[in-house]
């Protein structure tokens, strides 16, 4: 079992940046695929991209190369870094887990935070 919990979202305006954190409590992350999607308003849940637990990292054609994961192993803890942001990336970032393969699908993965809300302005 693992429990998460995101943070860092906000308000921000278009072409700027934010760090999202995904903080894991009980199995430590790194036995996981973490993985981070969004879901906007009337909007099916959107996979952005994933961290294997080698450390490879799988992205989302919409937020690839302005997307970075990582994750910070001795504080549990999973990063999504976005630039350039878009009023199209508004929506609720989740972070999930417990997927025993790289997949965009939410239904192959077992644990998932609140999420946490990303406004961008124009």
């Amino acid at each position: 079992q693992v429990q998460l919990v995101e943070s860092g979202g906000g308000l921000v305006q278009a072409g700027g940046s934010l760090r999202l954190s995904c903080a894991a409590s009980g199995r430590t992350a790194n036995t996981y695929i973490m993985a981070w999607f969004r879901q906007a308003p009337g909007k099916e849940r959107e996979f952005v991209g994933c961290i294997g637990k080698s450390g490879a990292t799988y992205y989302a054609d919409s937020v690839k190369g302005r997307a970075s994961i990582s994750r910070d192993n001795a504080k549990n803890t999973v990063y999504l870094q976005m630039h350039i942001l878009k009023s199209e990336d508004t929506a609720v970032y989740y972070c999930a887990a417990g997927s025993t393969i790289i997949s965009q699908s939410p239904s192959r993965y077992n644990y998932w935070g609140p999420g946490t809300q990303v406004n961008v302005s124009s």
